[in-house]
Parts: C-alpha cells; structure tokens; sequence
C-alpha cells in the first residue's frame, strides 16, 4: 500500500493494523484500504507522537497523492 512505502516501515513498526472492507468493488475497497491506513497514521501521530511528525506525514501523503486524506463526496444518484 501507498502510505507503508512512502512513509517507511519505521513508522510503522510499533503498529498493528487489521482491516475489513465491505461492499463496492475491488477498485473501491483498495482505495478506501489506502486512504483508512493514511488517515490512521495521522491520526495516530496526532495523538500520541507530536504535531510536527504529524505535520511532516501529512504533507507527504498530500504531496503523493490527495485523496489519501480527502475523500471522494461522489456518490451513485438514484435512477
């Protein structure tokens, strides 16, 4: 995944991280897997590191690619 190789395994070693996706398809469950592991380290780092890490790994993932941290507001309209 995008968020393990840009940032590095170090910041991932002391981690344990399970995920579960449901519904959509394959396409839709991968990117919601990357953006739910980016958020969570940034939120992580917020809370129990300091905010100049956290700062530092979200101008990272925002540099790659936005939708990392920012979700996607389209939906599918009723027919």
């Amino acid at each position: 995944m995008e968020p393990i190789y840009l940032l590095g395994k170090e910041r991932f070693q002391q981690l344990d991280i399970r995920l579960r996706v449901k519904g959509g398809g394959n396409v839709s469950q991968i990117y919601a897997l990357r953006q739910a592991i980016a958020k969570a380290i940034v939120a992580y780092y917020q809370k129990y590191v300091d905010e100049q890490s956290k700062k530092e790994i979200k101008d990272i993932l925002l540099a790659y690619d936005r939708t990392l941290l920012v979700a996607d507001p389209r939906r599918c309209e009723p027919k």
